[in-house]
């Protein structure tokens, strides 16, 4: 029942596009036929479109979003179980769509009566939405905390090599920050550089694998981001992860990696797997195997 229901508010999402349309069809007589579809920092235009171009573009970025969303969705159902998650991600995708909605009629309003847009509230909105979903997918499967026990042994995997590359990707960021007026755009900017600060500093630290004698912790910047007891563990072994499974923290749910590095250790679990990137994962495999021997 839930999963039909999560089903059902997944297709509710195509809605926006033909409201959208009506949207546009609505005005279309009062539209200039040069729109005003692109803006600076300052949101003062810079960019147009004939108007058939313009409902076109807009059409299509909706329709590609929608597909996406669905199929992300509808894999995420697939894999998973319905949970407080789904319904996470799915909120997502409503505050998502609806953010480039409220552009699009914004877009609209310029053109029609010249009424300013405010391109930071749109910034601020995808900025909350990107936190609320990180924190609900980690938060959600991060487990209970282990009995405080002794530490048997720790690992680290730092990705100091990715701290560059996260780095160069805040630089459009401060360029915004240096030269938009004070206002939403300017907070949206500052946002959206301190996820990516935070990001380098987590790739710079790394992720610390705790072995205790009730099971595995998993830290990074000193947050608890997940615990595997022990009884939950089934098999691991020395595995590899895929090229293109992308780097940090992947997945979701039972199935999630951690991995600033292709090489690793996979543990298939009671849910599904957790795979623990390291350069060197025997390592990692005889801390285990130290940690099942305490136990027992």
């Amino acid at each position: 029942m839930n999963r039909r229901r999560l089903r059902m508010f997944t297709w509710l999402l195509w809605l926006a596009l033909p409201l959208m349309a009506l949207r546009h069809w609505q005005v279309w007589d009062r539209l200039p036929l040069s729109m005003a579809t692109h803006f600076s920092a300052a949101n003062q235009a810079n960019g147009w479109m004939p108007r058939t171009t313009a409902f076109w573009f807009d059409m299509g970025l909706l329709a590609f979003m929608l597909t996406i969303f669905t199929a992300i969705g509808y894999l995420s159902q697939r894999n998973l179980s319905v949970t407080a998650t789904s319904w996470a991600l799915l909120l997502f995708f409503y505050g998502v769509i609806g953010s480039v909605c409220y552009i699009e009629e914004a877009i609209l309003e310029y053109n029609l009566y010249g009424r300013t847009i405010n391109s930071g509230v749109f910034g601020i909105t995808i900025a909350v939405l990107a936190v609320g979903l990180i924190a609900a997918l980690i938060g959600f499967h991060r487990g209970q905390p282990l009995p405080a026990s002794d530490l048997i042994s720790e690992e680290v995997q730092r990705g100091k090599g990715w701290v560059l590359i996260v780095l160069v990707a805040l630089i459009p960021f401060l360029l915004i920050l240096a030269t938009a007026p004070a206002g939403a755009l300017r907070f949206a900017m500052a946002c959206f550089a301190l996820l990516i600060l935070v990001t380098a500093a987590a790739a710079w630290d790394g992720f610390h694998y705790l072995f205790t004698r009730h099971g595995l912790e998993i830290r990074t910047l000193g947050f608890r981001l997940k615990s595997l007891p022990r009884q939950q563990i089934k098999t691991y072994s020395v595995s590899r992860w895929g090229k293109f499974g992308g780097y940090g923290i992947r997945g979701m749910g039972g199935r999630v990696a951690y991995v600033w590095t292709n090489r690793g250790v996979r543990i298939d679990t009671q849910d599904g797997f957790v795979f623990l990137g390291h350069n060197e994962p025997e390592r990692i495999v005889r801390e285990l195997d130290a940690m099942m021997k305490v136990a027992h």
